[in-house]
C-alpha cells in the first residue's frame, strides 16, 4: 500500500515526521497548512462559503492565489460552490472548496454529480460536532459515512484524513495527486483540532514534491472519447475550449458522453466508477503501522483520534501489552484485506473515533466475527480521553482466543 506499513518496535514514541525533512518551516494551523498544500499541488481555483471551523482554508486562498495565478471566489452557498469547481476543472483548472458539516451536507448533489462527470477536484471537510449546525467551533468525526455514502447511487470515493498541520500539507497533495491520476473528487476529512492547532509544517524543496497533472488526449479531436469504460482505465481529459469535442451529463451516458436511457449502459458506466477505484486500492490506500508484527491487539484510528491513541498504545506497551496500532491517512477505500488478514491473528480491534460508532462497523464487517471490535467513542465536542483508550486496550487484552 502507498507509503504504508511504518513497523516500529519498543516503547519509544515514534519519531517526528518532519525531524528527517529539510525545506522551509513554517508554524502554520492545519487549515493554512491545507491551503499551503493546494498551492503547491497546483491548484487555481478556489470557490467556498466561509464556515467554522474551515474558514481559515477560504482566508488563506483568498490571500494568496492572486499572488500565483490563481482565482478565488467566495459563491453564494455551497452548493453553487461545489458546482463550480466541477466547472473549473473542465476548464482544465485544478480547483477546490472547504467547508464543514452542514456545507458539505448541501454539496452531496453535486458531488454525486462530479462522481458521474468523472471530474478531478478537492473538498475539504473540516469536520465539527453534529448533527446540523451542532457545536460550530468543536470537534467532531462523525461525517465519515456522510463522506461515503452522501450521494445516491453505486460509486466509490476516496477520503484522506490528517492527524497533525504537516499531513494536511501532505495530504492536500496527495489528494490532488489523486483526484487528477483517477479523475474523481477526493475528499480530506479533517476535523476542528488538526485544522485549528499550530505546528512546525516543513514545505519541501520543489523538485521533492510529486506532482501529478490529468492524462491529456494524445488523439485527433475525430476520435477522441472522454470516458472510456473498460476494466476501470481512467480516460484522458480534454480541456473546454481546446477543439474537442465532449458532452458532459449527469445522466447515464455512453463513452462519448451522450445520454444512454438503457439497462446496459448502466451496467457498463456504474462497473467502471467502482471498478477505477477498487482495481488501484494498493495504490491508494496509505496507512501507518506501528508495533503490529506480534500483537493482541491492534488500534485503528484516524485523525486526531489518532495521535491520542498513540499516546495510550505506548502507556499499554509499558504494562508489557502486546498491543500495535494502524493509523488510517486513507479512510476510503476502507482497508479491508489489511483489516481481514489481522483479524486472523489478534484477539481485538480498539477504534477511537469522535462520533457514536462508524468506523468501528467497518472494521467488526471486516473482522466478520475473527477478532472482537471494541469502539471507544463520544458525540463530539472535546478530543478522546487517552485513559480510556488504554482500558479499551486492557479489556481486549483479556479476551481468550
Amino acid at each position: 500500500m502507498k507509503g504504508a506499513v511504518k513497523e516500529k518496535s519498543g516503547i519509544e514514541p515514534p519519531a517526528s515526521p518532519v525531524k528527517a525533512r529539510k525545506g522551509e518551516e513554517h508554524f502554520w494551523n492545519g487549515d493554512i497548512a491545507c491551503a499551503e498544500g493546494a498551492i503547491v499541488a497546483g491548484c487555481r481555483f478556489f470557490a467556498g462559503y466561509p464556515i467554522t471551523p474551515a474558514t481559515e482554508v477560504a482566508e488563506r486562498a483568498a490571500e494568496r492565489f492572486k499572488s500565483v495565478g490563481g482565482v478565488f471566489i467566495q459563491m453564494e452557498d455551497e452548493m453553487a460552490s461545489m458546482n463550480a469547481i466541477l466547472g473549473a476543472s473542465w476548464g482544465g483548472v485544478k480547483s477546490m472548496t472547504s467547508t464543514s458539516g452542514p456545507g458539505f451536507s448541501l454539496m452531496m448533489e453535486n458531488l454525486g454529480l462530479g462522481i458521474m462527470l468523472e471530474t478531478p477536484c478537492v473538498v475539504v471537510n473540516v469536520q465539527r460536532g453534529g448533527p446540523s449546525t451542532g457545536l460550530p467551533t468543536l470537534v467532531g468525526q462523525a461525517d465519515v459515512m456522510q463522506a461515503r455514502w452522501g450521494s445516491h447511487g453505486d460509486y466509490e470515493i476516496i477520503a484522506l484524513s490528517p492527524s497533525s498541520p504537516q499531513e494536511f500539507f501532505d495530504l492536500t497533495i496527495r489528494a490532488f495527486n489523486l483526484s487528477e491520476k483517477y479523475r474523481i473528487p477526493v475528499i480530506i476529512l479533517a476535523d476542528e483540532v488538526v485544522g485549528h492547532m499550530t505546528e512546525r509544517v516543513v514545505v519541501p524543496p520543489v523538485e521533492e514534491i510529486e506532482i501529478i497533472d490529468r492524462e491529456k488526449p494524445s488523439v485527433p479531436p475525430d476520435l477522441y472519447r472522454p470516458y472510456r469504460f473498460d476494466g476501470g482505465k481512467i480516460a484522458p481529459m480534454a480541456v473546454a475550449g481546446e477543439g474537442y469535442r465532449f458532452h458532459v451529463t449527469g445522466l447515464t451516458h455512453d463513452e462519448r458522453g451522450y445520454p444512454a436511457m438503457n439497462w446496459e449502459a448502466q451496467d457498463k458506466l456504474v462497473r467502471h466508477l467502482v471498478a477505477k477505484i477498487r482495481n488501484h486500492v494498493d495504490d491508494i490506500i496509505d496507512l501507518e503501522e506501528s508495533y503490529i508484527r506480534g500483537a493482541d491487539i491492534v488500534v485503528v484510528s484516524y485523525g486526531i483520534s489518532a495521535r491520542l491513541a498513540m499516546d495510550a498504545v505506548e502507556d499499554a506497551r509499558r504494562e508489557e501489552l502486546r498491543v500495535g496500532m494502524i493509523k488510517m491517512k486513507t479512510i476510503w477505500p476502507f482497508p479491508e484485506a489489511r483489516i481481514r488478514n489481522l483479524a486472523q491473528k489478534i484477539k481485538a480491534f480498539v477504534v477511537p473515533e469522535i462520533n457514536l460508532g462508524q468506523i468501528v462497523r467497518e472494521v467488526e464487517r471486516c473482522a466478520a466475527g475473527k477478532a472482537e471490535a471494541i469502539p471507544v467513542s463520544h458525540a463530539g465536542g472535546y478530543v478522546l480521553d487517552s485513559k480510556a483508550i488504554l482500558d479499551a486496550i486492557r479489556k481486549g487484552a483479556r479476551i481468550k482466543k
